[in-house]
């Protein structure tokens, strides 16, 4: 009796766990697409005025490439049980390509010839792995090889809040970095980090785990100094137009925080 009693007990908990690993995913799905949308404020601007102005287009092919791996690792053949993973960097994927497509309609020459070349690169890079995975490799070998590739770029991609953090301490301001935006890189991290403990992922937990660390330091450093209006002597132009190569730079026209291209690669790196 005690031992049927002992299964039912682990049988419980193993539906539970899977139960909170799904919400976790869902809550991951919700707070990503937050991430992935942020940038279409910039892309207003970018529109109405037929310019990219000194908006930096790097990090959305970029971001794409790890949208790419990440939902390519997603996939039941190559990761099972983590379609989740697959839908919302899926549709982080279709998102940024739009925004790449954008940028190089109104970017100027030198800058359009950038990002386009960045975009084939992209797009040349992950179907080489698309097409390793496929070919050269099989089970785990497979899952080995695609999540490492995934975990790489989403680390170096969850790295751009350190850019971020450190106009934020040099300026003694929050301008630079919104409270909702620092709040739902947080999230995000941590829903897809508790997701990837779950589910026993350390392709997931991994990186995510460092995603959640930094929006906890970004959070930490917008409550030492959300009433402190800054030095102005030390918000100087190149300061700004720093902030504008990551997009975080305010519209001149508006008191609303420009969301960023940066930013926009915070997300949701899972």
């Amino acid at each position: 009796m005690l031992k049927v009693d002992g299964y039912s007990l682990i049988s419980k908990l193993f539906k539970i766990m899977g139960i909170a690993h799904f919400l976790f995913g869902i809550f991951g799905n919700a707070s990503g697409l937050f991430l992935f949308l942020a940038p279409t404020i910039t892309f207003k601007r970018i529109i109405a005025n037929k310019s990219t102005e000194k908006f930096s287009g790097i990090p959305y092919p970029m971001t794409l490439l790890n949208c790419l791996l990440s939902a390519w690792y997603g996939l039941p053949f190559v990761s099972p049980h983590n379609i989740l993973v697959t839908i919302i960097n899926g549709t982080g994927a279709v998102i940024e390509t739009v925004y790449v497509l954008i940028f190089v309609l109104f970017a100027p020459k030198k800058e359009k010839v950038k990002v386009a070349g960045l975009f084939t690169s992209v797009v040349a890079l992950f179907s080489v792995v698309v097409l390793v995975s496929l070919f050269a490799l099989h089970g785990n070998s497979r899952k080995l090889f695609c999540g490492f590739a995934a975990t790489i770029f989403s680390i170096i991609m969850y790295g751009s809040p350190l850019s971020i953090m450190r106009l934020v301490i040099k300026t003694k301001s929050v301008e630079f970095m919104p409270f909702f935006l620092s709040l739902f890189v947080f999230l995000c991290g941590t829903s897809w980090f508790i997701y990837g403990l779950l589910g026993r992922d350390p392709f997931l937990a991994v990186p995510n785990g460092v995603g959640s660390a930094l929006g906890t330091m970004q959070l930490i450093l917008y409550f030492i100094y959300r009433d402190n209006k800054g030095d102005p002597k030390k918000a100087t132009t190149s300061t700004k137009e720093e902030a504008m190569e990551m997009g975080t730079a305010k519209h001149p026209s508006s008191r609303e925080a420009m969301q960023s291209n940066a930013n926009s690669t915070q997300d949701c790196h899972v």
